[in-house]
């Protein structure tokens, strides 16, 4: 069998080394020490097409490995072939005890098989009984050992088949000379592929393929910054770099280790899909269950089961509690289904109407947890804005990655595990903005079409005073929500032709061609292009496009950076991909209210475990008072960012288009602060990376 070199590191993780022991009532006996998952890691590594040797690719292999030492601080692993073409790397978060058993890059039985494994497999422990009954041996007890068994005894495409979980795999197959790329079915954990020269790097963040001394910093993908300035993130199957693509969820990739791709590309055209949210979607349509009583159970079950999975764990857990009804119904089932009340965990803001703590805190009180509260001060944000190009190192423009990160260091203080309720807008129509836009939708039925454009015609200054005398006829609530930048956005979305270019225009900030110096086209996308199931109306249409756009390129990118970045694992039974297609089988009843209340499934599960007065409630969101703190306390950093002059030096942006929504932010007319925060965070993604030089001469080579 081919040897594989790992070093130990700490003896004992963080936030506590004593041997715990949780029970769960999936198991008649407590899952104990010995039984270790490779969950909380990080995986890098290479193919050299003009192998240098395996000396050279193992100090190649060196760095990729210790950039991802946030993901895993425990051990490291690295293996790499004879000759020095293949190369893998692992970093790895051991729950209790590192044993050489459960260390990777890890082996197959047989010799044939090599795998870097990143994420958790759920339910793992049945599927070994199966293979011990049939006669299958294993040397140790982790749930990265169980996968290679059934890979050996029926094929990747099998043995993921059968497994919930999130997970990003690099395994190599000796004998047909392929290393095959997978990817979880909704995107949780992440795997970037680039190709450079004689070289395919790939890891589960960027910061791990620019870590590869054979690997330059590409240049700025243009299109990909437009749908950046466009959305806040970048959309898969892109990257902010040419040259580097993200493997999309639910998809495999096998290349061949002795012939390079010709291009990004070329080596997305083999990309396979074992799963599609467009699959369950269709059957879901077609096998949905009217009975709403059936539907509701069917689901309820479905979600214990998922939260029971992610229950087993021999370190302390927790559960992220923001007051909202998919953590309150994840935090009530935690509590039900274990002996020891877990610890809940929120973030607390001062500006009241953001705040949403002492509702959590009730809630809290209600179940019996052990509460653990942060405050989020402006200072605190300002402190942590600092951080987030080493957390994301690619831009990402969310607000709210800034109490996520926050929150995620409280919790590693106290727990190495955390359930979270991510997904239960996108499956259940939770968002407010669904609302508004079937709104507008029915204002676009009666609205004259050349009103729109009228309204768009009208100069800024005389709208102001517009607004400014028709303000002082009107009820103070509607005067603040009678504001120009808001009319202005319902003329631009009224102004598009069809509902789904109507929802692309109401999520989106910049235009490329109003922003940049170029002249920049409209990259498609998902929200444009992607076909969507016969059969969904509005509302559908919405929550799938946002599962797979929003949900995996933004909301996952968000949790997974921040959690990773405190050696935190962040477990989210919502989008266990058993509940995803349960959700989409229930009569559209479930899901939104006639009075528009949105998560009705959700919510007739939490009145089990809570009092309704407790969590019903007009939706919040974690978002963050962004607004204000870039008038207030962000102001010196975020004019700093927006200046003339860097903004000039760039050679990238209209400096005097930027500088004039600056202007007006500040002065109150206008609320700009989630575009000056897209800017602002590729602004200080781009120093922190050392990119200024790279934007200049794309530029000029345009």
């Amino acid at each position: 069998m081919p040897p594989r070199e790992r070093i130990a590191a700490r003896p004992k993780p963080r936030g506590g080394g004593s041997k715990r022991i949780t029970r769960c009532r999936v198991f008649s006996t407590p899952i104990i020490a010995s039984w270790t998952r490779d969950c909380m890691c990080g995986i890098a590594g290479f193919v050299s097409y003009r192998p240098p040797g395996k000396a050279s690719s193992h100090r190649a292999l060196g760095p990729m490995v210790d950039s991802l030492v946030h993901r895993g601080p425990d051990a490291q692993g690295a293996w790499v072939d004879e000759d020095g073409r293949v190369a893998l790397g692992h970093r790895r978060l051991a729950v209790i005890d590192v044993s050489e058993a459960g260390a990777q890059p890890m082996h197959s039985a047989s010799g044939r098989y090599t795998i870097v494994f990143n994420g958790e497999i759920y339910g793992f422990l049945d599927a070994r009984k199966r293979l011990e009954q049939v006669g299958v041996c294993f040397r140790g007890h982790s749930d990265t050992e169980v996968l290679l068994a059934l890979i050996e005894r029926g094929g990747i495409g099998q043995a993921i088949a059968q497994f919930a979980g999130m997970f990003a795999i690099a395994i190599f197959d000796r004998q047909t000379r392929e290393i095959t790329f997978v990817r979880d079915r909704l995107g949780k954990k992440p795997l970037y592929i680039g190709l450079a020269k004689d070289t395919l790097v790939f890891g589960s963040e960027l910061k791990a393929l620019l870590a590869n001394p054979h690997f330059d910093t590409p240049p700025l993908d243009l299109e990909a910054l437009g749908l950046y300035m466009r959305y806040g993130y970048v959309p898969s199957p892109r990257s902010i770099f040419e040259g580097v693509v993200k493997l999309p969820p639910g998809s495999s990739l096998t290349l061949p280790v002795d012939q390079p791709p010709a291009s990004t590309a070329e080596l997305l055209k083999r990309v396979h899909s074992y799963w599609s949210a467009y699959d369950i979607v269709a059957n879901g349509i077609e096998t949905r269950i009217e009975d709403e009583t059936e539907a509701l159970e069917q689901f309820e079950r479905t979600l214990e089961t998922a939260i029971e999975e992610r229950l087993v764990a021999d370190v302390p857990l927790g559960v992220f509690l923001s007051g909202g009804i998919d953590s309150s119904l994840i935090a009530a089932k935690t509590a039900a289904l274990t002996r020891q009340k877990p610890r809940t965990l929120t973030i607390r803001f001062g500006e009241e109407r953001f705040n949403e703590a002492d509702f959590a805190a009730e809630i809290a009180r209600h179940l019996g947890t052990e509460h653990l509260e942060l405050t989020l001060t402006p200072q605190a944000a300002l402190d942590a804005v600092q951080e987030l190009p080493r957390v994301f190192d690619e831009p990402l423009a969310d607000p709210s990655q800034l109490p996520t990160l926050l929150v995620s260091r409280l919790a590693r203080e106290h727990v190495t595990v955390v359930l979270s309720g991510d997904g239960g807008d996108e499956i259940l129509g939770g968002y407010s903005r669904y609302a508004m836009m079937l709104q507008m939708e029915k204002l676009a039925r009666k609205v004259p079409s050349f009103l729109p454009e009228l309204v768009s015609a009208v100069p800024t200054g005389l709208f102001d005073r517009g607004l400014g005398f028709a303000g002082q006829l009107l009820p103070k609530r509607m005067r603040e929500e009678l504001t120009a930048d808001r009319i202005g956005k319902l003329a631009e979305v009224l102004r598009q032709g069809t509902f789904r270019d109507r929802y692309r225009e109401f999520i989106s900030q910049w235009h490329p061609g109003e922003l940049f110096l170029m002249a920049r086209r409209n990259t498609p996308c998902a929200y444009g292009s992607a076909v969507v199931p016969e059969g969904l109306d509005h509302l559908a249409t919405l929550m799938y496009l946002d599962t797979i756009a929003y949900m995996p390129d933004d909301v996952l990118v968000k949790v997974d950076r921040a959690s990773m970045a405190e050696s935190l694992e962040v477990r989210s039974p919502l989008l266990d991909h058993r509940v995803f297609a349960m959700a989409w089988r229930m009569p559209d009843a479930l899901r939104v209210s006639s009075e528009g209340a949105g998560k009705i499934a959700l919510r007739r599960i939490l009145e089990k475990h809570v009092p309704r007065e407790l969590f019903d409630r007009p939706k919040q969101g974690f978002s963050v008072p962004l607004n204000d703190w870039l008038r207030g306390p962000l102001r010196q950093f975020a004019g700093d960012m927006l200046s003339p002059d860097r903004i000039a030096r760039g050679g990238l942006f209209d400096h005097r288009l930027i500088e004039r929504r600056w202007s007006e932010h500040l002065s109150g007319k206008r609320n700009w602060g989630q575009h000056l925060w897209t800017l602002i965070m590729f602004e200080v993604w781009k120093d922190r990376w050392g990119i200024e030089a790279a934007a200049a001469n794309i530029h000029q080579k345009g």
